[in-house]
């Protein structure tokens, strides 16, 4: 009884973090969904793309069900998961990540959460697992990258949040206020040499 409390409180939360990331894009233009905004080329649109990717691997091969969308061999990997190409729409991109979360979701509803799996691009001596450590691996992934999603939006338009239905007005003047306190305590914590 547990297990099926473990497992479905975890699916629940999963389900809830992956609408989280895709949210991030709502609104944006194509130049923004896309464009780098860190210095590594981190961006939105090729987070969901990753994200994606890592979750048809772990709830595709790992268990023996490979995920029917093409996928690069994973010793292959160049980092083309995390960006999108002139060719690639966001909506192609979207539907990939909502596919993919149709075939982990059937992974994870016929599968027992000890059932075994084999990751072979971790090193030994733990390739050897089982669904509940890929949910939990799954889920930390999707989180750290919707944590990632939710800072370079605001970086863009000031938008924060889990969920679009508790999504308040911007204070510009409220946040403003917020800040200078914050960085007056930095300022004060570690004064300035001149």
């Amino acid at each position: 009884m547990i297990d099926e409390f473990a497992k479905d409180s975890l699916h629940r939360r999963l389900r809830r973090d992956r609408e989280a990331l895709l949210w991030k894009l709502d609104g944006l233009s194509e130049y923004d969904a896309r464009r780098p905004l860190t210095a590594t080329g981190t961006n939105l649109l090729g987070l969901v793309k990753h994200v994606a990717t890592v979750e048809a691997r772990y709830f595709g091969e790992v268990f023996d069900r490979p995920s029917p969308e093409p996928l690069p061999r994973w010793q292959d990997h160049d980092g083309s998961d995390q960006w999108a190409t002139e060719d690639e729409t966001r909506d192609q991109i979207i539907g990939f990540y909502r596919r993919t979360w149709e075939h982990s979701d059937a992974t994870i509803n016929e599968l027992p959460l000890e059932a075994p799996g084999h990751v072979p691009w971790w090193p030994e001596p733990s390739p050897n697992t089982n669904l509940f450590a890929i949910i939990v691996h799954v889920l930390g992934e999707t989180i750290r990258h919707a944590g990632h999603a939710d800072i370079l939006r605001e970086g863009i338009d000031g938008r924060t949040g889990v969920r679009a239905e508790y999504e308040q007005q911007i204070d510009e003047e409220a946040r403003a206020a917020y800040c200078a306190k914050i960085e007056q305590a930095a300022r004060s914590a570690a004064p300035i040499k001149t």
